[in-house]
C-alpha cells in the first residue's frame, strides 16, 4: 500500500489553486520536491533566482492570482530578495518556496543550512516555517491566501527531508479551502466621500497602480466623467490607474513636492485612488499640496492608507467605492484639460534618439500592448509617448531596482500568450537580469525586448550633471544582441532609423501571434536630460 507522502499532498494543493506552473532555479535542497514531477506540473527553468522571481512576478500579473517561485536556500533566497521587494511594491501576489537543510540536523547547522526567516526583510507579506513537517501543505494553502489578500510574497520555508515524510491523513490541512473576499460598499464611507467632493469647487483624481484592475477603470472614468474633473497619474507607479488616451487624463504627477503642488494648485480638493498622497522621488522641503486643498484617499492596501498624508482616508476596494461614488456624488461642470501632447517625432535625418524609437514604435503597437518600461533616463518620454489605454497596458519595477523587464516579459508572456508584451529596456538595465532571455527562448515566450543601447549609464551622467559634476564609472558597451544570441534568444541591431522603422514593420503585427521571443538592439545617443 502506497503511503500519502508531504510532496504528493502538497502537489495536490498546487493543483487546487492552479499553481502548476513552477518558476524556479533550484539546488540541492530542492531534489525531492523537484524529481520526477507529475506530468501535468509544468517547470519553468530560470538561470539565476532574480529571474525566477521576475517571471513569477510578471505571471502573477498577467493572470490576475498568485504564481508559484521556488528558491534554494540561503543562496537562493538572497539572490532573489530585490526581486521579491519589486514584487511587493507591484503588488504581485506570490507563493515562494524557499529549501532549507534536512530538518534532521539542522540544530548543528549544517552546510547549506540558511537562517532564512528574516532574510527577505519585510518585503514578504507573510512567511512560515512549518513546525512539523506535514504542516507544509496547509502552510502552502494559506501562503496562497496570504499573498492574495497581502498582494505580495508570501514564503514557505521547508526543510528538504520533509518531502518525503508520511503526510496527515486527508481533511486534516489547516487552511481554508475558499477564501471569499467581500467588496461590498460602506455607505457611511461612501457618504463622507460624497460630502467631502461636494464641498470641493474645483476636484482632482490621482489614480494609482492599485487601480489597475479591469473593474476599477470603468467605475473611475465614471466618477471622474460625473465629477468633470481631470484625472492624474501617481508619480512612480508600477502600472497605470486610468485609460491615459481619455479626454480627462490630465497626465503623471511630478515626482518632487514643488511641482506636485504647482501641479495640484488649480484644485481645492484632490481624491487619490489606488495611491499613497503622495509618492515622490527627490526631497523638497514644504507641504505635498497648498494650504486649503484637502485631500482624501481610496485605497485597499492598509499601509498605504496609514502612511498617507490625507484630511480623509478610506480602507477598501476601489472599484466598488467609485463605483458607487459615481452614482451618488454631485455632478460637477466638466472643465477642459490641457494635457500635454505628446512630443513629436525628431527628424529621420538626426542622429537616431529614443524619441525615434519610442514614436515608431507609437505608430505600431496594438492598443492593448502591454509596455514594461525599464529605461530610466528616458522614462518620462516613454510615458508621453506610450499611454496606457487598457488595464495592464503599462508596468515598471516600482521599487526602482533594475533587473525587471526582462523576466516580468517573459512570465507576462507566458501568462498572456494572446498579447502583445514589449520590453523597452536600457541597455546598461538589461543586463541585471540578461539570463532571463534564455527562459523566454526555451519557453516560447514570444515577446519583444526593444535595448536603448547608449553605452553607458545615461541616467547616472545626467543626475551627476544636476549636481554639477561627472561620475566616476567607465562606458559600458556590451554587445547586448550577442548575449542574446547566445542565450539562444534570436536578435537583431537597428543603427539607423530607416533600419528601425523597416523593421518594427516586419516584426509589429506578429507581436500577438508570435511564440518566439526578438531582441533589437537599438542604437541611440544618450538623452540630454532627466525628467522625473
Amino acid at each position: 500500500m502506497n503511503t500519502l507522502t508531504v510532496r504528493d499532498a502538497t502537489f495536490d494543493v498546487l493543483r487546487e489553486y492552479e499553481l502548476t506552473t513552477l518558476f524556479a532555479n533550484p539546488g540541492s535542497t530542492e531534489i525531492n520536491l523537484l524529481t520526477n514531477l507529475p506530468e501535468d506540473l509544468r517547470f519553468v527553468l530560470g538561470l539565476h533566482e532574480a529571474s525566477v522571481v521576475g517571471m513569477a512576478t510578471g505571471y502573477a500579473l498577467g493572470r490576475g492570482r498568485p504564481a508559484l517561485a521556488i528558491l534554494h536556500t540561503t543562496a537562493g533566497l538572497g539572490n532573489g530578495v530585490s526581486a521579491l521587494a519589486t514584487a511587493r511594491v507591484n503588488r504581485a501576489p506570490l507563493v515562494v518556496v524557499v529549501g532549507q537543510q534536512d530538518r534532521r540536523h539542522l540544530a548543528s547547522e549544517p552546510f547549506l543550512a540558511g537562517r532564512l526567516r528574516g532574510l527577505a526583510g519585510e518585503y514578504p507579506v507573510w512567511a512560515d516555517e512549518p513546525a512539523r513537517a506535514q504542516d507544509v501543505p496547509g502552510a502552502i494553502a494559506r501562503a496562497y491566501h496570504e499573498s492574495t489578500t497581502g498582494r505580495g510574497p508570501a514564503l514557505v520555508i521547508v526543510p528538504m527531508d520533509d518531502w518525503i515524510a508520511e503526510a496527515d491523513p486527508p481533511g486534516q490541512r489547516i487552511a481554508p479551502h475558499r477564501v471569499l473576499r467581500a467588496e461590498g460598499v460602506d455607505r457611511a464611507a461612501v457618504s463622507a466621500l460624497a460630502d467631502f467632493l461636494a464641498a470641493a469647487e474645483r476636484p482632482v483624481l490621482v489614480a494609482g497602480a492599485g487601480a489597475d484592475e479591469p473593474g476599477t477603470w470603468p467605475a473611475l472614468v465614471a466618477l471622474a466623467e460625473r465629477l468633470g474633473c481631470p484625472v492624474w497619474q501617481e508619480a512612480f507607479g508600477g502600472s497605470a490607474g486610468f485609460p491615459q488616451d481619455h479626454a480627462l487624463f490630465a497626465g503623471h504627477l511630478p515626482a518632487d513636492r514643488p511641482r506636485l503642488r504647482a501641479a495640484l494648485s488649480p484644485h481645492d480638493c484632490v481624491l487619490v485612488v489606488g495611491a499613497p498622497a503622495f509618492r515622490q522621488y527627490a526631497f523638497h522641503e514644504g507641504p505635498f499640496v497648498e494650504p486649503g486643498t484637502k485631500v482624501a484617499l481610496v485605497s485597499r492596501d492598509p499601509a498605504e492608507v496609514h502612511r498617507s498624508a490625507a484630511d480623509l482616508a478610506v480602507l477598501g476596494h476601489p472599484a466598488a467605492i467609485c463605483a458607487e461614488l459615481a452614482r451618488v456624488a454631485a455632478a460637477g461642470t466638466p472643465s477642459p484639460v490641457e494635457a500635454a501632447a505628446p512630443p513629436e517625432a525628431p527628424p529621420p535625418g538626426d542622429v537616431m534618439r529614443v524619441a525615434h524609437v519610442l514614436a515608431a514604435l507609437a505608430e505600431r503597437l496594438p492598443r492593448d500592448a502591454i509596455v514594461i518600461e525599464e529605461s530610466p533616463s528616458s522614462r518620462a518620454e516613454l510615458l508621453a509617448r506610450l499611454p496606457a489605454r487598457v488595464p495592464l497596458g503599462s508596468l515598471s519595477p516600482a521599487m526602482g531596482g533594475l533587473g525587471f523587464a526582462l523576466p516580468a516579459a517573459t512570465g507576462l508572456r507566458l501568462a498572456l500568450p494572446e498579447r502583445a508584451v514589449v520590453a523597452i529596456v536600457g541597455d546598461g538595465s538589461s543586463l541585471y537580469a540578461i539570463q532571463a532571455l534564455w527562459s523566454a527562448a526555451r519557453y516560447r515566450a514570444g515577446a519583444l525586448f526593444v535595448i536603448m543601447s547608449n553605452g553607458g549609464y545615461a541616467i547616472m551622467d545626467r543626475l551627476t550633471e544636476m549636481e554639477g559634476g561627472s561620475g566616476p564609472w567607465p562606458r559600458i558597451d556590451v554587445d547586448v544582441a550577442a548575449l542574446a544570441e547566445g542565450f539562444g534568444c534570436p536578435a537583431r541591431k537597428v543603427r539607423t532609423h530607416d533600419e528601425l522603422l523597416t523593421t518594427l514593420d516586419e516584426v509589429a503585427p506578429t507581436l500577438g501571434s508570435r511564440d518566439e521571443p526578438l531582441l533589437l538592439e537599438v542604437t541611440v545617443a544618450p538623452d540630454e536630460r532627466f525628467v522625473s
